[in-house]
Parts: C-alpha cells; structure tokens; sequence
C-alpha cells in the first residue's frame, strides 16, 4: 500500500479539498479488496445496512449506484481491510486531526448505463458536524469519464455552510445553493484500479453517467474526527442509538465507530 505522503500532498488536499494517489494498492492488495467488497456485498442481497433498515429500491437513486454501508460490521475481511491504522494515518494527516474514526464504510457500485451523481457535500448528511471531515475513495475498476468518475469543485470546502441537497435527478442542484460556485471549473478524476482519492466532507463533487455495458465499482470510508459530537441527526445510527444520544454527545462508541488511528496510541494490524 502507498500510504505514504508528501507535505506537498498535505498541502494540495488542504488548499483543493482533494487528492488523487495513484498505484495505491499494488496488484495483489487490489485482487484481496474485489474480492472481499464482492463477497460482502453478495452476502447483503438488497440490505444497504446489515440490519435492514434500509434496501435496495427501484428508482432514480438506485440507478446512480448500489450502496451497500458498513461492511467492516458483518464480513471479516472488510473488517481487516477497513480497519488498518494506515489509512487512518493518512486520513489524519491530511485532515489535520490527532484521531480518525471510522463513520461508515460503503461500496458504491454504478451499474452500467447508470444514472450521474449529482454535485453533494457529504458531511451535512451526517449525525456529526466537522470541517474536518474525509472520505477516502479506492477504484476497484479502471474509472473514467466514460463510466463515471468522480468530478471535484476545487477549493468549495472553505466557503461551504450545511446547506446540501439530495443526490437526484437535478445534478446542478447544489448550485442553487451555492450560486457564487457556479463560475467555477470542474476537475475530472479519472484513476487505474488500485488508485484512490480523498477528499473532505465539505467539498462539492458528482459523478458522471455510466455509458458502458459494465458496472464501475469503488469501496469509500467516510472517516471521523476522534472527539466529534453528535448534531441530531440519525443517519446511520438506530432509532435506540439515536434515542439515547443528546445533542453535544461524544460519538466516541468503539462499537459504532471504531477508532482506528491516532496520534498518541500504537495499533496493531489486523492482516
């Protein structure tokens, strides 16, 4: 794995929002990730959560991807794969924090002819506020604009509120939001399999249109800053989880969202 990074990586991330690492995983490591991301998401059928809460449905949205989230829970080879201090070092350090917990992992696979992402921000969907927010996005395909990679607004992390919309049919939807982001030039993201991306919870960024006969498939992490609070919102948590919360509550349960790096601790790795 190149989980190494430069200061001028950190910086790029910082001052864009986003950062592109090619040849992240080597070949045999990329083999390892399919095939635990499809023996995991087989096993789930059309639960999105391993609990069933929520499932696959025929619509709009179900044509932009199939998300299958939090398999680190219920398949142990996510979990190994998942919780790795590598990443959350990375994480991290471009992020500027001391801690990083796992939110939530998620495969996110577009079918082929599926339908574009529309421009988001990620972090307002979450039970936790922070401009400090990551994902990391691993290519499990060769990504392209022709079958949907992703496409970033450099720079839209600084100046974004709370203020989302849903990923639908109204792919410059956000916009509407954040008018003075409309003038800017979108940057495409094209990646080898076995690449990645970061990016923060706060900068705007889509997908294209799958034009191809074949699925594009990505695993992500949503990563949070250790010492993060709870916004009300329920997300991912249950109703007993979000019941026995209280807004400004520490999200600090091992059990929900692992702890998988931080500057003061040493970890052991799982593989």
């Amino acid at each position: 794995m190149n989980h190494d990074l430069s200061t001028d990586e950190i910086s790029f991330y910082q001052d864009n929002g986003f950062l592109v690492k090619h040849d992240f995983l080597t070949v045999k490591e990329l083999e390892i990730w399919r095939e635990n991301v499809g023996e995991a998401v087989a096993a789930r059928g059309d639960r999105k959560l391993a609990d069933g809460r929520l499932r696959e449905e025929d619509n709009y949205y179900a044509r932009v991807f199939a998300q299958r989230i939090n398999l680190w829970s219920d398949h142990d080879g996510m979990r190994r794969l998942m919780i790795d201090d590598r990443l959350g070092k990375m994480a991290a350090a471009l992020a500027g924090v001391e801690g990083i917990r796992i939110w939530h992992d998620q495969a996110l696979i577009k079918p082929p002819w599926g339908n574009p992402t529309a421009w988001h921000l990620d972090n307002p969907y979450w039970s936790f506020f922070s401009r400090d927010a990551i994902s990391i996005w691993v290519a499990l395909d060769d990504v392209t604009k022709d079958n949907g990679c992703l496409y970033f607004l450099p720079g839209t992390h600084k100046s974004a509120t709370y203020d989302n919309v849903d990923i639908g049919n109204n792919i410059g939807g956000l916009l509407d939001a954040y008018p003075h982001w409309s003038g800017l030039d979108a940057v495409a993201v094209e990646m080898k399999a076995g690449s990645c991306s970061f990016h923060n919870g706060l900068v705007a960024h889509g997908a294209g249109a799958n034009m191809t006969p074949r699925y594009r498939r990505a695993m992500t992490c949503a990563y949070m800053p250790d010492g993060s609070t709870f916004n009300g919102q329920q997300n991912i948590l249950s109703p007993e989880q979000v019941e026995a919360y209280q807004t400004g509550d520490f999200l600090d349960d091992d059990a929900q969202s692992p702890l998988i790096y931080h500057r003061s601790k040493a970890y052991v790795r799982l593989d």
